[in-house]
């Protein structure tokens, strides 16, 4: 066996061979199974013990092999000096801010440059009451600031784009609920048709 190895392998097919002798020799088996396995060299008169022994043996070697080989790859490979260690970052490598830093602009614009087309597409920005105040003096400026904030500035599926047109299609839509005529609905009797 190599040297300080404290382990072997007994195979669970091998049980077979065991279980065909009968105890005392078994027990014979395995006394000698040990006294290889510690390198005491075992020689043994007994014909069944040497034929069962044997391709418990081979497996021995075969195991022995395969453990040396990979005793031998780890001392390569520590020979390399292993992983190589992670950099410390410190105050030189990664300063430390008290103060994140700001954006530089609120107004940015996206370009989008083509050879034969130049277009800019402008951020939208957030109306407040006294700017829509300022463009529909009669038009509810709460309610519609309330509206679009609770749905994050959203028509439809889309990121509002124009807050302006977006307040006339919302007086448009006022107006036609109140001037919009519905065919089903009975008429009201009042006291003037009596």
């Amino acid at each position: 066996m190599a040297k300080d190895k404290k382990s072997f392998i007994l195979y669970t097919d091998q049980s077979g061979v065991f279980n065909q002798l009968p105890d005392e020799i078994a027990g014979k088996l395995i006394k000698h199974i040990f006294a290889y396995v510690n390198d005491e060299n075992p020689i043994s008169e007994d014909l069944i013990i040497n034929i069962a022994f044997e391709p418990i043996k081979q497996s021995l070697k075969r195991d022995l092999k395969r453990y040396e080989e990979y005793v031998d790859k780890q001392s390569v490979n520590g020979a390399k000096g292993g992983r190589p260690k992670k950099a410390i970052e410190t105050q030189i490598t990664q300063p430390f801010f008290d103060k994140p830093k700001k954006a530089d602009s609120v107004s940015v614009s996206d370009s989008v440059n083509d050879n034969v087309n130049k277009r800019k597409r402008k951020v939208f920005i957030k109306p407040t009451i006294e700017d829509i105040k300022k463009e529909f003096p009669t038009f509810n400026a709460e309610s519609f600031l309330n509206y679009y904030e609770s749905n994050g500035w959203m028509v439809g599926k889309n990121k509002m784009a124009n807050w302006n047109a977006t307040v006339k299609n919302w007086i448009a839509k006022d107006y036609n609920q109140h001037t919009q005529v519905t065919p089903n609905r009975p008429k009201l009797a009042t006291l003037q048709d009596e």
